[in-house]
């Protein structure tokens, strides 16, 4: 099994994990199976106003690092998808704002996810929403035929990001607008997270560096690109999120050195949200030139 398999194999896992404790009520745990109270990447993202309608298990099963919904400015009308929709909170949260004469699509490759998103759905009375199963390397949807893309925290889980964005450019109609949560790095991350598979569960290890994800959506085609910072994580920070996942399952067997890795984390990673627009037809010509000098 490739590196790139391996680590979609160990997202696909977590997650059907984290789909099930959900459904069990059982207790959560880190980033990648279901966030605790007081996670520093995952906790108190979305207002009570937001939530207070949801089913309480789309709550619950929201593992993202942002509030992406709040962040992209939807309008009446507009299709949205969300890139690992997970049990639907902000598919969810996107209906409501576009609309009954919008559309909201959640993408999302795990069945259980998939089942849990459903229902959360039907306990909503969601009618302009539909969940589709597959992988954000290959987005289920005809060419131009989404106004905006959301995600939180997904992208960086990928080990394939060049064809995670080129699919959301494809997608995307002229004038269309990327806009999502995800985990980004100042400077280098430290070998000794890379390498550990886990992490890339922890929301860590697969973070893109700052000026890297800018220049991979630039790449894709997209142009205006901005990186918002929305938290910066202390090492601190990262110690209390190690202790919530240490006796989980994804963490349980990693020989992983708290007081070693914490001072290497001290403010380099951060939650952001990653804007970009797709060019319209005029202007993508201009766009390549400048793009080619």
């Amino acid at each position: 099994m490739s590196s790139k398999e391996s680590i979609k194999e160990t997202v696909r896992e977590n997650y059907a994990r984290a789909a099930l404790r959900v459904v069990n009520q059982e207790s959560p745990s880190c980033c990648g199976t279901a966030a605790p109270a007081g996670n520093p990447i995952t906790s108190n993202l979305y207002a009570d106003s937001e939530t207070g309608s949801l089913p309480k298990d789309a709550v619950a099963a929201s593992l993202g690092c942002g509030n992406p919904t709040a962040l992209a400015e939807l309008k009446p009308g507009e299709t949205v998808l969300d890139l690992g929709s997970g049990g639907g909170i902000d598919v969810l949260l996107s209906a409501r704002r576009v609309g009954p004469a919008g559309k909201a699509y959640g993408l999302d490759m795990t069945d259980e996810m998939l089942a849990l998103a459903r229902e959360n759905q039907r306990k909503a009375g969601a009618h302009n929403v539909e969940f589709l199963k597959g992988e954000i390397e290959n987005i289920p949807l005809p060419s131009e035929s989404v106004d905006v893309i959301i995600s939180n925290c997904v992208i960086n889980l990928s080990g394939d990001k060049d064809r995670v964005l080129a699919e959301a450019f494809r997608v995307l109609r002229p004038g269309g607008r990327f806009a999502v949560s995800d985990i980004v790095v100042h400077g280098e991350i430290p070998a000794e997270i890379r390498r550990d598979i886990e992490l890339w569960m922890g929301c860590l290890a697969g973070a893109l560096e700052e000026s890297e994800y800018r220049g991979k959506l630039l790449n894709a085609g997209f142009d205006q690109v901005e990186i918002e910072p929305t938290r910066i994580y202390s090492a601190e920070q990262a110690i209390d999120f190690r202790s919530a996942c240490d006796s989980k399952v994804s963490f349980a067997n990693v020989d992983f050195d708290v007081d070693k890795i914490a001072p290497l984390v001290d403010g380099k990673f951060m939650s952001a949200f990653v804007r970009a627009r797709k060019p319209h037809r005029g202007s993508r010509i201009l766009h390549h030139l400048r793009r080619q000098k």
